[in-house]
């Protein structure tokens, strides 16, 4: 039996699982549903990404002499949370690492997450705890994957992410896994990307250090109005991807992230991945990222 919870407040609900603390529908007041409802294409709908973001070069975490297995995106998307709080407008729910998970990843950690829903609005707070004695060398995102096309008998092609700052890039490319070189050619126009397929022809894009921090992802009419919006916006996350299939698959990933896949050609200690946080014993720090509809 799939363990859920339902949390609501004027003008949106949401639905988050104890199987990877995933969100798996948001809705506005007139329960529309604006997230992807998994698939054959893509079989999740916004997985936690935590200790990782992105590949690490031969899925090999190297710490201390050890090599341990470590795959994409890590392990809390697939792993079981325990409920610390559900109410009417909020949920919290908890991963603490065990022998299981120290066996890919040497470190003592408690990673908390936190669903709030407020008018029209769902907040989400990744909280990361050193639990040990040592350093604790992590990264963290968000991988919510929204309806595209947003309105049904609209186009894919008129879509558009409006970010909140000129992006002057780079925008980097994906290579196996691993972050590659920047793109040639900049598919930002000022404030604007513009959505088609073809964009994700070799993978995500990659923003590092964005300078926005939130984008408004518009479904538009013929006449170029907004025919419905979304705003995604973040705290504390320095990085972006924006993701889908090539194939025709109906999602798009806005992903905030703090850290980044390894450099294609980087295959150190984890201690010293580039981009890393890196928590004191005792610390907490928290991420947000949140939707409005």
């Amino acid at each position: 039996m799939v363990d859920t919870h339902r949390i609501e407040a004027s003008g949106i609900s949401a639905v988050v699982t104890a199987e990877g603390a995933e969100l798996t529908s948001v809705r506005d007041g007139a329960g529309t549903e604006l997230l992807w409802q998994a698939g054959p294409e893509w079989p999740r709908h916004a997985p936690v990404l935590f200790p990782i973001v992105g590949r690490l070069a031969g899925d090999v975490l190297r710490h201390a002499g050890r090599d341990y297995t470590l795959t994409q995106h890590g392990f809390a998307r697939d792993s079981r949370f325990e409920w610390v709080e559900r109410s009417p407008s909020r949920a919290v729910l908890r991963l603490s690492d065990s022998a299981a998970t120290r066996e890919r990843y040497p470190f003592a950690f408690r990673l908390d997450l936190i669903y709030e829903v407020a008018e029209r609005s769902l907040a989400v707070t990744s909280r990361i705890t050193n639990t040990g004695d040592d350093v604790l060398p992590c990264g963290v995102g968000a991988h919510p994957g929204f309806r595209w096309p947003l309105v049904d008998d609209c186009p894919k092609d008129r879509h558009e992410l409006r970010f909140e700052a000129e992006e002057e890039g780079p925008v980097l490319s994906v290579e196996g896994g691993l972050l590659g070189a920047p793109k040639p050619d900049m598919p930002i126009e000022g404030r604007v990307l513009p959505l088609r397929e073809e964009l994700f022809a070799r993978d995500a894009l990659v923003l590092p250090g964005v300078k926005s921090r939130s984008v408004r992802y518009v479904a538009l009419g013929e006449d170029g109005a907004e025919r419905r919006a979304l705003t995604i916006s973040w705290d504390d996350y320095k990085d972006l991807g924006v993701w889908s299939k090539p194939s025709g698959a109906p999602f798009l990933c806005i992903e905030p992230w703090y850290s980044m896949a390894s450099p294609v050609g980087w295959d150190g200690e984890i201690a010293e991945k580039p981009g890393f946080l890196r928590l004191s014993p005792g610390d907490s720090r928290d991420f947000v990222w949140r939707v409005a509809v």
